[in-house]
């Protein structure tokens, strides 16, 4: 991506699932990430849930928006420029990506600036 992305942690065991569905997630997670936090830090911790948890360094999300940026074609930057903004739809697809899955998506911001987007994806369905 030429961006600065760093992994801490590792797997034990694959991970059954989907590779091109669950490598789209991540690649979206990643990619919003540098583009809006300048990096991504990616921490991988494993046991009968497998969390990935993907950081930036960026501004983070309003509070009152977590939940909505999940929402189809919905973006905080209301341009119609793609460049500064995407389409609205790499959230809402990774959050399928991980339900399709039997895990889960959310985003917080961290105390000391910045985002993180955590996956949960249980090793058993």
């Amino acid at each position: 991506m030429g961006q600065q992305v760093t992994l801490t942690g590792r797997s034990e065991q694959p991970l059954t699932a989907k590779p091109q569905a669950l490598k789209r997630c991540l690649t979206n997670l990643v990619a919003n990430a540098t583009k809006f936090g300048a990096r991504a830090d990616i921490l991988l911790e494993d046991g009968p849930v497998v969390a990935v948890r993907v950081r930036d360094t960026g501004p983070g999300i309003p509070a009152e928006e977590l939940e909505r940026v999940f929402e189809p074609f919905y973006r905080l930057e209301s341009s119609r420029n793609r460049d500064s903004g995407g389409t609205g739809l790499g959230l809402s697809i990774a959050r399928d990506i991980a339900q399709a899955h039997g895990g889960s998506l959310t985003l917080r911001n961290l105390p000391g600036g910045g985002l993180e987007a955590v996956l949960l994806l249980p090793r058993r369905r």
